[in-house]
This record gives C-alpha cells, structure tokens and sequence, in this order.
C-alpha cells in the first residue's frame, strides 16, 4: 500500500521504466530518438515542444469496483481499509512524421505487453509502497466517442493514443488521526433485574 503520492508514483514509474528501456544510439537497429512524458491537462492545453516524444496522460481515476468495501489486509487492523484504485491513461505519439510517431508508439505498446507488471523495485520510492505490492498494467478498450470527448476537450489535434489501465493502487488511510482511534478498553456493570 502507498501514500497518497502513489497515484503520481505509478505515473511517473510508467515513465520512468520506458525511458530508461527505450534503445539508445548503440542498439543493433537505431530507433528514432524519442522522449517519454507524464503530462497534465494543463500541459496538454499549452504549447506542445516539437519532437517525437510519448506522453502518458491520466484522464480518469476510478474506485476499483471489485475492492470497494474490502477490509483492511492486515490481522488486528479495524477501520477504514485501504482506497483501491484504478488509474486510466492515455498513451500518445508526438512524432514528427509517420515513422517516428508509429515506431515509438509500437515499442511502448510491447514493452507493456512483455512487462506488464510494477512490482516495488520498480515504483519510485516516494510513495512509501510496501515490499509486496504489485501494479497491473493492461490495456484498456476505450471506445472511439469517448477518445474523441477528451481530444475534444484538450486543445492540441487528435494524436495516435492507446489507452492502459493500471491496477490495483492501494492507498492506506491516514492512521495517526486522534479522533478515529480503537477501543481498547470496555466497562460493563452486572447486577440482578428489579422484580
């Protein structure tokens, strides 16, 4: 489980994990040079820098259905359980021309395929995720109306997008809030019923 910088830790994991695995110039056949890029609305509403680059959007965040009233993982926890999470991203290709835009795209697409999984070695550390946890990444079908709803939204042009979901993000409850502590202690009286 992860504070609440774990949506932003997935992210930028996401990221992080293509950039560093996209080959460089000594690679037996040169790719296009390409960068990789956690954006916001807000960027994607400004100037673009030209450039083949992918960017990964997150346009929607979603209370896992399946775990929405779980308990807590843990024996002896009472309370709240953790805020189970899916994240919904949209991939998308700035390239410069056809190739540069349909190679890089293509290699993320398999490097998502062939390494679906984030396990905690590979989420940045600011979160505070525990030694077990595990993030899906699995493509999502998001049907064409709604692709076009926040392309519509967004200003730049339509651009080549995929869009992932990234499952299951557990972010644990603030536990050092004096007002919502346990009972430890009960009194009870016992004593005869008036007759």
């Amino acid at each position: 489980m992860a504070n609440v910088f774990g949506v932003h830790s997935v992210g930028s994991s996401i990221v992080t994990f293509l950039r560093n695995t996209y080959p460089g110039p000594g690679a037996e056949r040169a790719l296009p040079a390409c960068d990789f890029e956690l954006v916001s609305a807000g960027q994607l509403a400004g100037d673009i820098e030209e450039g083949n680059r992918i960017t990964l959007f997150l346009y929607r965040i979603a209370v896992n259905e399946h775990r929405r009233q779980s308990p807590r993982m843990r024996e002896g926890d009472s309370g709240a359980g953790p805020l189970a999470l899916d994240l919904h991203y949209l991939m998308s290709a700035w390239g410069m021309s056809a190739e540069e835009e349909q190679v890089s795209m293509t290699w993320a697409l398999r490097q998502l395929h062939q390494y679906p999984v984030l396990d905690a070695s590979s989420l940045t550390p600011d979160a505070g995720w525990d030694g077990e946890e595990v993030i899906q990444i699995v493509p999502s079908e998001l049907p064409t109306e709604d692709l076009m709803r926040i392309w519509d939204a967004l200003a730049p042009a339509y651009r080549l997008s995929v869009s992932w979901v990234a499952r299951l993000v557990r972010i644990d409850p603030d536990t050092d809030d004096a007002s919502y502590r346990r009972v430890v202690a009960a009194r009870f009286a016992y004593g005869r019923e008036a007759s």
